[in-house]
């Protein structure tokens, strides 16, 4: 299961009416690894009840905190609530450092920043509303999985080419090769999804192919260098689509050991070169 949907499928599970499911949902939800957390939080599908969420349960880890407070989508109270604490937190280092005259001061201030604040454990109306809406989209993206179960190949076909992001994300990783490639030729496919397919991994060479040859989408800088990440796609594009990133990222390249041996190589060349 890919980390998104984890995280998405736990959340809704500590939303459910049974006390077991959702005891064990919110045990499993906080003992998460950060970096899944993290790559939930700087996705495109990023949900702000979710994200609410997050931050309420990871408030303490410093690597969640900071991509929290880079996603526009987290809401206004919990963005405050996570500056209060990163702020407590800085407060607290430079405590040692006060002398007694301050402390009567550093006081009036935490009973101001604390009569202000909201509780986090408290959710607004509005996240409340945020997050049964997520419950009702999940349970239908689980709909739409059992069914495509029993659908025929003709069928899937037909549905990855007109399907809305939902069919997109459940038969792009359809074990058939014409019903995964589809959905690459689905028209209302966008740059964000082929994005987030290129991240996960792709098993499918056709996937790569037909989206080596769409040219709006290798304009893209991210979806470039996606394509010099995947494994899959052909060293003559992954070498072209090196050519044309930044310096930064290059140097990223002639260090790394996860890639070809030929990429890696021609990335310390255009270092070499640049420098002479």
């Amino acid at each position: 299961m890919p980390p998104c949907i984890r995280v998405i499928l736990l959340f809704c599970l500590t939303r459910d009416s049974d006390a077991g499911v959702k005891e064990a949902a919110i045990a499993a939800f906080s003992a998460l690894p950060a970096e899944i957390i993290v790559e939930y939080i700087v996705s495109p599908d990023g949900h702000p009840a979710i994200l609410d969420y997050v931050s309420r349960v990871f408030f303490d880890n410093s690597l969640v905190t900071k991509a929290l407070l880079g996603n526009p989508e987290l809401s206004s109270n919990a963005r405050l609530l996570l500056e209060q604490r990163e702020a407590e937190k800085v407060h607290a280092v430079e405590e040692t450092s006060f002398d007694l005259s301050d402390a009567e001061e550093v006081a009036e201030i935490v009973e101001e920043v604390t009569e202000d604040s909201t509780s986090l454990d408290e959710v607004a109306p509005e996240e409340e509303y945020l997050e049964e809406e997520l419950c009702q989209q999940t349970e239908e993206f689980l709909s739409k999985y059992q069914m495509a179960q029993v659908m025929s190949i003709s069928e899937k076909i037909k549905m990855a080419l007109t399907g809305d992001k939902e069919w997109r994300a459940i038969l792009i990783k359809d074990a058939n090769k014409l019903v995964s490639g589809s959905v690459i030729k689905n028209p209302r496919l966008s740059e964000s999804e082929v994005l987030t397919i290129l991240k996960v991994g792709v098993q499918n060479d056709e996937i790569i192919r037909l989206i080596c040859a769409n040219k709006e989408w290798v304009k893209n800088y991210k979806i470039r260098k996606a394509l010099v990440d995947c494994h899959k796609t052909p060293l003559p594009n992954a070498l072209r689509y090196l050519a044309t990133l930044g310096e930064k990222d290059v140097a990223g390249y002639a260090k790394s050991k996860n890639i070809s041996s030929v990429i890696s190589t021609q990335a310390k060349r255009m270092l070499l070169a640049k420098k002479r």
